[in-house]
This record gives C-alpha cells, sequence and structure tokens, in this order.
C-alpha cells in the first residue's frame, strides 16, 4: 500500500505513456490489417483508408469498447494471492502493456501481421507465472481464448465464403450482371448497416447508459441499415460505367458498382475492431487507474473511464497513421488477389464477426478473423487462388508473438520492481 501511495502518480502516468505505446502499436498492426483489405482491392487509397479509419475507428472504440475491456481485466489471472501486495499487479500491468507494444513495434516495422490480442493475453499470462504463480491463471478461461484464434477465422471464412458464392450466382455467373449488381447492391450495403447497428445496440452501449429494449434495438437497427443501403443505392447511381471496359474484363463494370459500396465496410470494419481491440491496450491501463484511485484496492469491477477510451482510440489511430502502410500492403496484396467484389465481401463477414465477438465479451483476434476471411473469398475460386507460403508465414508469425509477449513481460516486471520495489 505504501508503495501505491508513494509513486501513484507516477503508475498512472506510466500507465498512460504505455497503453498510448501499445494502442499506437495496435493500429499500426492490427488496424492497419483491417484497412489494408480496402487498399488491395483499389476501393480506396491509403489516404483515404486512413481518414475512415481515423472517423470510425475512434467512434467504435469510444461508443461500443467498454464491453470486451472487462474481459481482458479481469478473467484471465486471479489477482486473490496479491491482494495485500497490490502494487505487483501494477507493475505486471505495466509490464504487459510495455512487452506488448515493443512487439508490436517490431513486427509492423517488419510488416508482420500478428495478432495484438496475442500480445497482450501471452504478456498478461507471462508476469503472473512470475509474478503471482502458475495457478493463478485462469488456464480454461485461456483455453476459451485459444479456442476462439481458431473458430473466428473459421467463421469469417465460412460467412465471406458464403457472401462470395451468393454474389457469383446473383450477379457474376447471370446474363446481365451489371444490371442485378444494381439491383442488388443496396441489400449487401444493408446488411453491413443491419449487423453493425444491431449488435451495438444489443449489448455495446451499456458503459454509456443507454438501456434499449431488443425490440428497439431491432427497430433501430433496421432503420439504420434501411438508411445505409439507401445512402448505398445514391452512390451506386453516380457511378460512370463505360461499357468499353468489360470487352477486356467480363466485369469490370460490376466491380465498378462494388467500389463504392466497400467504403461502407471499411466504416463497419473500422468500427468494429475499434469496438473490440483497444481493450488490449486499455484493460491493463484500466487495472492500474483503478488500484490507484482507490488507494490500493484491487476490485474485481469498475467504472471505466471515457477519457481511457478516448485515449486508447487516439493511440491507435495514430499508429495506423504513422506506420501501418507496411502491414497493409501485406494483408491486401499478397494472401490472393482481391478485387472490389472480393474485398467487400471479406470486409462484411470480418466486421460482422469482430462485433459479434466484441459483444459477447470474447478478446478474438482482428487478424484471424480477416485473414480467415480473405481465404475464404480465395477459396471461392478454388486453393490455386491462395498463396500457400504467405499463409504459412502469417500462421507462424502467430504462433511466436504469444511466447515472446510472455518472455518480454516477465522482463519488465522485474526490471520496474527493482526500480520502484
Amino acid at each position: 500500500m505504501e508503495i501505491i501511495a508513494l509513486y501513484g502518480t507516477a503508475f498512472i502516468a506510466l500507465a498512460m505513456i504505455f497503453g498510448l505505446y501499445m494502442t499506437w502499436g495496435v493500429g499500426a498492426n492490427d488496424l492497419a490489417n483491417a484497412m489494408g483489405t480496402s487498399v488491395g482491392a483499389g476501393a480506396l487509397t491509403i489516404r483515404q483508408a486512413i481518414v475512415i479509419a481515423i472517423i470510425f475507428e475512434f467512434g467504435g472504440a469510444v461508443i461500443a469498447g467498454g464491453h470486451v475491456t472487462k474481459t481482458i481485466r479481469k478473467g484471465i489471472i486471479d489477482p486473490t494471492p496479491i491482494i495485500d501486495q497490490p502494487e505487483i499487479l501494477v507493475f505486471g500491468m505495466l509490464a504487459a502493456l510495455l512487452a506488448a507494444g515493443v512487439w508490436l513495434m517490431i513486427a509492423s516495422t517488419k510488416g508482420w501481421p500478428v495478432s495484438t490480442t496475442h500480445s497482450i493475453v501471452g504478456a498478461v499470462v507471462g508476469f503472473a507465472i512470475v509474478g503471482i504463480g502458475v495457478d493463478s491463471v485462469n488456464w480454461a478461461k485461456i483455453s476459451k481464448i485459444v479456442a476462439s484464434w481458431l473458430i473466428s477465422p473459421l467463421i469469417g471464412g465460412v460467412i465471406s465464403f458464403g457472401l462470395m458464392i451468393s454474389i457469383r450466382k446473383l450477379i457474376l455467373n447471370t446474363k446481365t450482371p451489371l444490371k442485378n449488381a444494381i439491383k442488388y447492391s443496396p441489400a449487401y450495403v444493408f446488411l453491413v448497416g443491419f449487423v453493425i447497428s444491431l449488435v451495438t445496440m444489443f449489448k455495446g452501449l451499456k458503459h454509456l447508459n443507454l438501456e434499449l429494449t431488443p425490440l428497439m434495438s431491432l427497430a433501430v437497427s433496421l432503420a439504420f441499415g434501411l438508411l445505409v443501403a439507401f445512402a448505398g443505392w445514391l452512390m451506386v447511381r453516380r457511378v460512370r460505367i463505360e461499357e468499353d471496359e468489360d470487352a477486356d474484363f467480363h466485369f469490370a463494370s460490376v466491380e465498378k458498382v462494388f467500389t463504392p459500396m466497400m467504403i461502407f465496410t471499411a466504416c463497419s470494419m473500422a468500427f468494429a475492431h475499434g469496438s473490440n481491440d483497444v481493450a488490449n491496450g486499455i484493460g491493463p491501463l484500466a487495472a492500474v487507474v483503478s488500484i490507484v484511485t482507490s488507494g490500493g484496492e484491487v476490485a474485481q469491477s469498475s467504472e471505466l473511464p471515457i477519457w481511457i477510451l478516448v485515449l486508447g482510440g487516439a493511440g491507435i489511430v495514430t499508429g495506423l497513421v504513422t506506420l501501418g502502410y507496411r502491414v497493409m500492403r501485406t494483408i491486401g496484396k499478397r494472401i490472393t488477389e482481391l478485387t472490389p467484389t472480393r474485398g467487400f465481401c471479406a470486409e462484411l463477414a470480418a466486421a460482422s464477426t469482430v462485433v459479434l465477438a466484441s459483444r459477447t465479451g470474447l478478446p478474438v483476434s482482428t487478424t484471424h478473423i480477416l485473414v480467415g476471411a480473405v481465404m475464404g473469398v480465395g477459396l471461392a475460386r478454388g486453393v490455386g487462388a491462395l498463396d500457400l507460403q504467405v499463409i504459412r508465414n502469417i500462421i507462424l508469425s502467430w504462433i511466436v508473438t504469444l511466447p515472446v509477449g510472455a518472455v518480454l513481460a516477465a522482463f519488465f516486471f522485474f526490471t520496474l520492481k527493482g526500480i520502484f520495489g
């Protein structure tokens, strides 16, 4: 308790710095993955993707980012053995933030699309093992999270595969693909608005004290989906079609129709990412603030200040702007060849999976989901459409991330303990 009273201000300052650093890494790596699909499909320039991310990533973090934060904070370790030594937990959370931030900086510099969720979970587990004990880790919870890392890309891949097959049957493999693309485009855009809105309305606004009944949530989501569909219809009508283009590429006009539609999926992907992955950086930060402001009490639950969500959103956006282009190239260009129709399916599937996961409080990896969704789109054209060597390297980077985060966190924990203890 004395250490908390003596260095409390310094701990909060370090938590803010390390939290900003960690969320910077989230933006440079994970958000870059999320936006890389739109850039790789040629629907958005890097500058346009950054502008969309600034608005919707920040919005997702602040509006719907509170629910999953509690899972990262409370579910992974049991702090009961150190209830009389709250400074141990403070050292551990600071070490976890710094360890994850360092690894993400290295990976982003190299252009490796690693999992920020892997990074922070591995770091928290690494600190807990050396700082509290092996038994303090909730291994059942860890196993569920590991299962989600396997299940989430599968779900993303299945959804994107199904969407791609529907586009082929309803549009591409018909006698009038352009006419059908214009006809069905509002329905696909409606799905984007409806899915994001529905799940956010159901569970995503509790920390804003905005409670809606299921019927009210459904009505709001339907209205929002129709509004988005109308906006998409207006944008599609403005697309200039040149019939000569189809002489070289039969579906060039169809791809032009889907290009403006990818703006909506990019927005939803950024919002979905902000709602889920902001927890990776601000969860440990919230824990430190709670312990210090309560005078050393290791509470099981506490209010999440809005300024922490704002800080997390700002860090993520800054990371994308400064270094995100490197990872963006990997996810958008190298797994499979993307066009606007394929990119649309991948992003809609990934956004749906991420937001559903964030509403259930399960800290899934956006990287895993998006890679799974892009693979699903590629599989719709056959295994030969995928670059299996690139996929293998990506999976290897996922495997390495968790133990690296754990080792770095253990090192930083002993360093901080030596400085302040």
